[in-house]
């Protein structure tokens, strides 16, 4: 087989991705846009040493589960994965990665509760990040193709909010800022505030106030429009110096009766609707009683530590991140909460801080970034000894392997593992696990598994 061939075969499953997988003369393609059991003619479209890509060039058998994406630049753009799947097989896909990831990389065979969808699986973002380009007197804007610096141009992007596509095409059409490189959205959903941020190269830029006039003029949910200097040539997108332009420097969301503050660099989770079932679900795994001290690893800008505190007896919330920290502090003023701690430093290093204060904790909450918990962090956790942790995690891979981890050789195990669909259409799959502590381990296994050369590549 070589590229430009053509050949006939049967997707069978999908890699991590959401590409279909099919077998053609004992080679694995991997096909975007296929579905399980459809029969496709198929190009060759990259041939490597033992697998290649495809790209389907006719439908021959379709399967019951596709649908017409509504997205008029889908195939082109990288954002979405999914579109072409209905919700029970974007559903069932997301169940089945998560299982399969426990399968392969934590050798364990466990029981995965069925992803919860969302009901209307459009409009759920509430944060956008557009690179601009200026080229002869013009400004492109969109999203980049999947693998490549091509932008890709669009007029409604149907994971965004209606308010933050009208403003990207509002900026794109109406002024040419040479300096201008992304335009940075965050839309609350819940108190319908709007931040916009300019990340330009350089500090003022060209038709810089009357932007910020006509912008407070067109959209009166503007609540902060910040500039954001980076000249730096990286993919870095945001850089490290920031000026208010008009008004706030933050805007606030609701979460269960409680008001966020929200920063330009602070994270909080993309999905309002489905945060409150992440969060409920991982409150509810918790099984927090009034006399119970929880510790909040990576607690960014506090959300689930201070929805906990409602029921704990104190809560202790680490994040590296210092402008995070100041809003979670502010956060618990402003929600009146006063048996809440923050602490700015690593997962690893402020667990250590805690542990030289002789802390013990009933529960611990982690929601790590994409890459997990280090292995300094997982044995922090494990002197911390909590009889419950509730670990959130946004990709499966990495929470399979700190849970391998955690099971042999710190005598937890997994009592609930909850896929939740944070962002549809796309691959992406968010989980609440619950492990709880064996006092009483038998037939132990001490295995020492090396996280930074375990191999993840195939997730």
């Amino acid at each position: 087989m070589k590229k430009n061939d053509k050949f006939i075969g049967k997707c069978v499953a999908y890699n991590k991705e959401g590409s279909g997988i099919v077998k053609y003369d004992n080679i694995v393609f991997f096909v975007p846009g296929m579905i399980k059991d459809e029969v496709a003619e198929i190009l060759c479209v990259k041939m490597l040493k033992s697998y290649g890509y495809g790209k389907i060039i006719k439908l021959i058998e379709t399967s019951k589960n596709r649908v017409e994406p509504r997205c008029e630049v889908y195939k082109k753009c990288g954002g979405c994965h999914l579109m072409h799947m209905n919700k029970i097989e974007q559903q069932t896909f997301k169940t089945n990665v998560v299982k399969d990831c426990f399968r392969s990389i934590a050798n364990m065979d466990v029981s995965v509760n069925e992803t919860l969808d969302m009901l209307d699986p459009y409009r759920y973002r509430n944060k956008v990040q557009v690179p601009f380009k200026a080229d002869n007197g013009i400004m492109e804007a969109g999203f980049y193709r999947l693998h490549s610096n091509d932008i890709i141009s669009f007029n409604d992007c149907l994971v965004q909010t209606k308010d933050s596509n009208n403003i990207i095409r509002f900026i794109k059409e109406n002024y040419y800022i040479p300096e201008l490189r992304h335009v940075l959205i965050k839309h609350a959903h819940n108190t319908d505030q709007i931040m916009i941020v300019l990340i330009v190269k350089k500090y003022p830029f060209s038709m810089q106030e009357k932007l910020i006039n006509d912008l407070l003029n067109r959209f009166n949910n503007i609540h902060s429009i910040i500039a954001n200097i980076n000249d730096k040539e990286t993919n870095v997108i945001l850089g490290n110096k920031e000026i208010v332009l008009a008004k706030d420097d933050h805007i606030q969301e609701e979460l269960n009766g409680m008001y966020f503050n929200i920063s330009s660099k602070s994270f909080y989770q993309i999905n309002p609707k489905q945060t409150k079932v992440l969060y409920d679900l991982a409150i509810e795994f918790a099984n927090i009683s009034k006399d119970d001290l929880v510790i909040d690893l990576y607690c960014g800008t506090g959300t689930i530590g201070l929805l906990a505190s409602r029921y704990a007896k104190k809560v202790i919330g680490v994040e590296i991140v210092e402008q995070a920290i100041e809003d979670a502090k502010v956060n618990a003023i402003n929600n009146h909460v006063d048996n809440i701690e923050f602490i700015c430093a690593d997962a690893a290093k402020g667990a250590n801080l805690l542990l030289e204060r002789n802390i013990k904790s009933d529960v611990v909450i982690v929601d790590p970034p994409r890459k997990g918990c280090d292995k300094q962090t997982l044995e922090a956790i494990s002197i911390f000894d909590p009889s419950r942790l509730v670990y959130v995690s946004c990709d499966p891979a990495t929470l399979a392997r700190d849970c391998k981890i955690l099971c042999e050789q710190y005598h937890y195990q997994i009592k609930k593992i909850q896929p939740v669909d944070m962002f549809p259409n796309t691959s992406h799959v968010e989980t609440v696990c619950l492990l709880s502590k064996l006092h009483e381990a038998k037939h132990h296994v001490n295995v020492t598994v090396d996280m930074d050369e375990m191999d993840l590549s195939s997730w």
